[in-house]
């Protein structure tokens, strides 16, 4: 009986109440929709990198050492040597290793020597590899393949000639050895998309004549001489490393980190993630309580209009009471009525949300790498909905009470 009355009151006011529902509707897609970036862009942080169980370098801290490795952001605090890398990807621990060359840039893009085992063991989202959307992998010693976003940025395509710098704010360039660009990737969503990638042998043969920082005066050596020299890497800025057994990587982990040659230290890329994600955590959750504040707006903007109406309903409460019905069923439909507004609210919003994905999805991906799964509503999102149904609830029992309260002489009072 009380649902059939608080249906058909919703309906006599249709105009308002649907208004009230799309406030509900869009302030909970908000909040979901943070939700959903927020867990999207940490499974993408996270999946910048997969597959790599251990990241070594020199001893720093484990955040910077993931942050000028993986995401190219910050510097070294000093290089590894050539014989302790080799050293170490002697041990028997290690399946396969990746070494990492930073320091130069060309056009504010960093240039990462590195070996062709990049290319085959570099992982991101959840273990795809790197695909060349035009042209080749390095064929050459001055080859450079460039990430999806350098060639967008510059409008290269392969064949076009690089000039690479030296260092990462310098006017000095190489331009006695330029690069050419051998391949371009698709994108990923990842620092790769912003890389200019060169072999670690380029990286020594661009310095051949270089030292303290600048070229020799007068010193020149022809490209077809720099091809014939044994082009072994003094050292190398980072690597990165797969074990043979999840149960070797501790192990590794400690003698890399124990080594006595010189310090390093040694990572897991995963637990370096949650501790930067740990720094960064207050923008994420000062972004949903902005969302929160304005899902709590919508619910104090429909019981804002459900006080409104209450005087519009004075004749109707009335002729409830005078017909027998007890000021409780008064207050259970004006809180049904609040309820159905929520709930009505709530799914609503959700499947604005699960459109806004649809839509979004593909554009997030190319132009920001940021993937946003379709999944069905997660139990955090089920109990997000039944939060906002039951707040609804809640804050009907303001003005529900004030109805309550009200006398069947003052419902029949005709005010002049």
């Amino acid at each position: 009986m009380i649902m059939r009355l608080a249906i058909a009151s919703l309906f006599a006011r249709a105009l308002t109440v649907g208004m009230t529902i799309l406030a509900i509707a869009l302030s909970v897609a908000l909040f979901l929709g943070v939700e959903k970036v927020r867990t999207g862009a940490k499974a993408s942080f996270a999946d910048t990198i997969s597959g790599t169980d251990l990241i070594f370098g020199a001893r720093s801290g484990s955040v910077q050492l993931l942050l000028y490795s993986v995401f190219r952001i910050g510097n070294a605090t000093n290089n590894v040597t050539w014989d302790s890398y080799q050293d170490i990807a002697t041990r028997s621990e290690v399946e396969w290793i990746v070494p990492i060359s930073l320091g130069d840039s060309h056009r504010q893009f960093r240039v990462m020597g590195t070996s062709q085992a990049f290319f085959e063991h570099y992982k991101y989202r959840q273990g795809r590899s790197l695909e060349v959307a035009d042209g080749v992998i390095i064929d050459d010693l001055f080859d450079t393949v460039i990430g999806a976003d350098v060639a967008a940025t510059l409008g290269y395509v392969v064949g076009d000639p690089i000039i690479v710098a030296h260092g990462l704010a310098s006017f000095a360039q190489h331009k006695d050895q330029p690069f050419r660009v051998s391949g371009i990737l698709e994108k990923t969503g990842t620092p790769v998309d912003r890389t200019v990638i060169v072999s670690m042998e380029a990286i020594e043969a661009i310095h051949v004549d270089w030292q303290g920082g600048a070229q020799v005066q007068g010193q020149a050596t022809p490209a077809g001489t720099i091809r014939a020299m044994e082009l072994k890497p003094k050292a190398i800025t980072a690597a990165l490393v797969g074990v043979k057994s999840p149960l070797q990587t501790f192990r590794l982990q400690r003698a890399i980190n124990e080594y006595g040659q010189e310090p390093l230290l040694a990572i897991l890329p995963g637990v370096a993630l949650q501790e930067l994600w740990g720094i960064v955590g207050i923008a994420e959750t000062a972004l949903l309580a902005v969302s929160a504040m304005v899902v709590v707006t919508a619910l104090i903007g429909m019981m804002a209009t459900i006080f409104s109406s209450l005087n519009e309903r004075r004749r109707e409460m009335a002729i409830f009471r005078a017909m027998g019905a007890r000021p409780a069923t008064i207050l259970s439909m004006l809180v049904l009525e609040a309820m159905l507004m929520a709930a009505l609210g709530a799914l609503l919003g959700l499947a604005l949300l699960y459109v806004g994905l649809t839509l979004a999805q593909p554009i997030l991906d190319s132009a920001f790498g940021l993937w946003l799964p379709i999944d069905p509503p997660s139990l955090r999102e089920v109990w997000v909905m039944l939060g906002v149904i039951a707040a609804g609830a809640i804050v009907s029992m303001v003005p529900a009470l004030r109805a309550y309260r009200m006398s069947l002489a003052d419902g029949m009072m005709v005010k002049t």
